[in-house]
């Protein structure tokens, strides 16, 4: 079952790196149409992710190792930044979203602390569950997802400068793949570290909704404000 498990998320992976970029992307798109080809992306990548949280479900846990106390500290943090980014990539500057209008509107917000803050939202809880889950479905399948999110984020870039060509180029010469990056290497000023009331406040709001649903997801242990205060 381990096997199987392990297989459905590697095809779940390949196949929706393959199929968001060119040429498979463009072969598919002029014989089935936008709309075809955006139904064909959904039906494969939902099936075999469903297939394979099934699957996962139904595995044993195999202990690799134990996160001290610690971690577990530290995790919260890093998790309250991912809701920060997560909550925050959802504005109109976000070129990275699929459906976006583009446009030459400079970066701003959680885009100047990175261009792919989604991405790097499901990159951060994947680091975060690969050192504390000690148990090797689950560091399977959040190696996955964070293979997914932070590869196809960095292969995202060269399709959109393909796409796009010097509007692309002009708006990563001010952002940064990197969290961070931008700012350590002089393409925005440290005051960008605040991203907005908006992403602030929405994503501590978010982290203290996942924290409290945590024991409810495939049974995870109480984590974040909720641990300390339980």
């Amino acid at each position: 079952m381990m096997l199987g498990f392990a297989g459905l998320l590697a095809a779940f992976v390949i196949s929706h790196i393959a199929m968001a970029n060119p040429p498979l992307r463009d072969r598919l798109v002029a014989r089935l149409g936008e709309k075809g080809f955006s139904l064909l992306y959904a039906v494969v990548s939902l099936g075999l992710l469903i297939g394979a949280i099934q699957l996962y479900k139904r595995l044993e846990e195999v202990p690799l190792w134990v996160a001290g106390t610690g971690a577990y500290h530290l995790a919260s943090l890093v998790m309250l930044l991912a809701s920060i980014l997560f909550v925050g990539a959802f504005t109109p500057g976000n070129r990275a979203l699929a459906g976006v209008p583009q446009s030459e509107r400079a970066p701003a917000g959680v885009l100047r602390i990175t261009r792919h803050p989604m991405m790097w939202a499901f990159g951060l809880w994947a680091l975060v569950h690969l050192v504390l889950s000690g148990d090797l479905p689950t560091v399977v399948l959040a190696f996955g997802i964070g293979f997914l999110a932070l590869v196809g984020a960095r292969l995202q870039d060269g399709k959109k400068r393909q796409q796009l060509g010097e509007s692309w180029v002009r708006y990563e010469a001010q952002t940064s793949y990197w969290p961070f990056g931008a700012m350590l290497s002089g393409k925005q000023p440290w005051s960008a570290i605040w991203p907005g009331a908006v992403p602030i406040l929405g994503g501590i709001a978010f982290w203290l909704l996942m924290t409290w649903l945590h024991p409810s997801l495939m049974g995870a242990p109480v984590v974040g404000i909720w641990g300390m205060i339980g």
